[in-house]
């Protein structure tokens, strides 16, 4: 082979080799030499045998996993690919050979691999694509679904989208693109950065790939070949936010029990027969697990498979997704984007994307500039969108196209935040708009972007949504004393200084603020009174679904994330939001002064073995809507388990200013030098230089 491997100074794999296969089966050998245990964890994770090793606390994704079908799935998406495009699907498994001709070395040097017993497995063909799905079957929230259902049926149908906002459950991003009469070179830039829940090691990994048919620098997802989400192949670049389109439905089942054993499901037709079969769950340390899996004409059965009376039918809940209908993935486009050479090619490749559906923005050294939506959002009734629906009533059917997919002009610069905008006619629930009107606002305040200068806007800490919660603050001290009015009564002295240095404040969210701190501590505590209103008595009960969409359903969290919404316009009165505000200031008035907002607002990352060292993790500045998007739980944690899981700047005048990040580092491997060196970077808000001469790389022997 002619593989050639060479090093950064900061371990990022640099990759030659003769063609396209041989450079993809360099990058699978070189992921799982640099991320074996993660690429394990994903592939036990798509095919639901987690459990098998990690134990009891796995059993319900594992079982969400089989029940939703996967790997399935993924296995007839890869064989309609290898009919409808024999050239990636080879490209494909060249990428898994790799993977395989790696993995043993690879799980050597990771100790988790020792700690936990597990050996490394056989990577399959289809294997990237159930990787791929298992990372992304949650991207569209459908588990909202589920939530207003609950709030229609407990607290009425005119609070169903009360709680509509960039939930618990969801993943977004910042992204934009300065046009090149906006920048200080003439040429374009691209950059943003995903927000995505932070794992160690970091769900992204730079790389580059080279060969005569192109030479990519970018960030892949580890365990898929290619650069799916942001790429510079010197000529044009491009990025991606997730669009929040809807694109996921539920339907309600009614299953009976054949005297066979088969189950039928009814439909639109009537009583139709189901697919049903078991599969065996291990469980380290405990006893296997037997799972009943079913699918309908709508799709798999994900709530409710176990609910089956003793006699006469019952209700389920399956769920309908495009690549388990069409057998498509959208995988031909990740080829085509290496050898993409203007705007034009990124968005004919774009044309065949299925999942998930994201917002695009792209560059080219000739000046074009592309802003779409690329996906498959099944078009059908509103209702599909709001709830779940039921399977019999024909209207609820998916029509045979899907959705025309917006696109717009580009002019002086582009924003994409997940807000309502571009998508809007694609989804229901989006990001609020603060994320995306500051980077406006940011974007516009200059002609003269340069690559540096554009990291400041990935460091913007300005908290816009802070601005209604401040409003009732001020209401507090307003007119209030007991000969007034004794119902409110006047502030005491301490909750009127915490009152008036929250109004003072610059509504920034620095790490080492302490008015910061001060803010978040008044905003848990109203957002915990808020939760505990007698208005929402009747969601304290946690909802009757699979553990695994708890995210979505919880009560105190909903409350956080829709605050305010709720100031101003949810069913607790107007008389008692001044009175949960004037008791917050209080409660934290009559405490001990909050600590600067990083002593509590500290990282706090998922890993599949937690690190028993807790307190290594650092503090961190921003928060869920700032530009600095760290998104923790208020009223009941300040730590933060979403953030950037990498930032960029893509430099069309020269790749070489280009820069990238990621929370940890290049390498999955504990001790490595590679494998947290580019943390204290990511904390400042800074980027590690993208090098591509040859010369200054060190070539990795062997």
């Amino acid at each position: 082979m002619s593989i050639e491997v060479y090093r950064d100074a900061w371990g990022v794999p640099h990759l030659r080799a003769a063609d396209p296969d041989e450079l993809a089966f360099a990058q699978g050998r070189v992921t799982a030499r640099d991320r074996a245990w993660q690429l394990e964890v994903e592939r036990h994770r798509a095919q639901g045998t987690t459990a098998a090793f990690l134990g009891a606390a796995e059993l319900g994704w594992d079982t969400f996993a089989r029940r939703s079908r996967l790997t399935d799935t993924a296995r007839r998406c890869f064989e309609r690919l290898e009919r409808d495009d024999a050239p990636t699907a080879a490209w494909v498994r060249a990428y898994v050979d790799g993977v395989n001709d790696g993995l043993a070395e690879g799980a050597l040097r990771a100790p988790e691999f020792a700690e936990t017993g597990l050996a490394p497995g056989r990577w399959e063909p289809w294997t990237p694509l159930a990787v791929w799905l298992s990372t992304h079957i949650l991207f569209a929230g459908f588990p909202t679904k589920l939530w207003r259902e609950e709030v229609a049926r407990r607290l009425g149908e005119e609070w169903t989208e009360l709680f509509a906002t960039d939930g618990p459950g969801t993943a977004g991003s910042n992204g934009w693109l300065v046009a090149g009469e906006r920048t200080a070179s003439g040429a374009a830039l691209v950059a943003g950065d995903p927000h995505r829940f932070i794992e160690a090691p970091g769900v992204y990994q730079q790389i580059r790939l080279a060969c005569p048919a192109y030479d990519v620098v970018g960030i892949a997802v580890p365990g898929i070949p290619g650069l799916g989400h942001f790429g510079h192949t010197g000529p044009v670049a491009w990025a991606i936010t997730n669009a929040m389109a809807d694109y996921q439905d539920l339907y309600r089942e009614r299953l009976r029990r054949l005297p066979d054993g088969g189950v039928e499901a009814y439909g639109p037709e009537g009583w139709r027969p189901a697919a049903a079969h078991t599969e065996t769950i291990e469980v380290a340390g405990g006893e296997p697990v037997v799972v009943e899996v079913i699918e309908t004409d709508r799709g798999p059965v994900i709530i409710g498979v176990d609910d089956e009376p003793a006699t006469a039918a019952w209700e389920a809940v399956s769920l309908r997704y495009p690549p388990r209908v069409t057998g498509q993935l959208g995988f031909g486009v990740l080829p085509a984007l290496l050898r993409a050479r203007t705007v034009a090619d990124v968005d004919a490749a774009l044309d065949g994307w299925i999942e998930p559906v994201n917002v695009v923005l792209a560059a080219d050294t000739e000046g074009g500039l592309l802003h779409r939506v690329a996906g498959h959002v099944p078009v059908r009734d509103k209702a599909n969108s709001l709830r779940i629906v039921p399977a019999w009533n024909p209207a609820h059917d998916w029509a045979a196209e899907p959705a025309p997919l917006p696109r717009a002009e580009v002019s002086g610069h582009a924003v994409m935040a997940n807000a309502r905008g571009l998508a809007a006619p694609l989804g229901i629930e989006f990001a609020p708009p603060h994320r995306a009107v500051r980077i406006d606002a940011l974007l516009g305040a200059s002609a003269e972007w340069t690559p540096e200068t554009t990291t400041a806007v990935h460091r913007d800490t300005d908290n816009p949504s802070a601005a209604r919660l401040l409003a009732a603050v001020a209401r507090a001290g307003e007119h209030l004393s007991p000969a007034a009015s004794p119902a409110a009564p006047a502030l005491s002295p301490a909750a009127s200084a915490v009152r008036d240095r929250l109004l003072a404040w610059d509504r920034r969210m620095d790490a080492e603020s302490t008015d910061a701190g001060l803010y978040a501590a008044v905003r848990a505590a109203v957002v915990r009174r808020l939760a505990a209103h007698e208005a929402f008595e009747a969601l304290r009960e946690p909802a009757p679904y699979p553990e695994v969409f708890r995210p979505w359903l919880a009560l105190g969290p909903r409350v956080a994330y829709a605050l305010e919404t709720l100031l101003v316009a949810g069913p607790v009165p107007a008389a008692d939001v001044d009175r949960i505000v004037r008791e917050a200031l209080e409660e934290v008035g009559a405490g001990e002064p909050p600590a600067a907002w990083g002593v509590t607002h500290r990282l706090a990352p998922w890993q599949a073995l937690p690190d028993a060292d807790d307190a290594q993790w650092p503090g961190l500045g921003g928060d869920h809507d700032c530009v600095l998007s760290t998104s923790s739980v208020p009223g009941w944690t300040d730590r933060s388990a979403r953030a950037s899981a990498a930032r960029y700047v893509w430099d069309l005048a020269d790749r070489e200013r280009s820069g990238w990040v990621v929370p940890f580092g290049a390498s999955g491997v504990p001790g490595d030098p590679h494998h947290r060196d580019q943390l204290p970077l990511w904390l400042r808000g800074e980027l590690a230089p993208v090098t591509t001469d040859w010369q200054y790389l060190t070539k990795e022997q062997g």
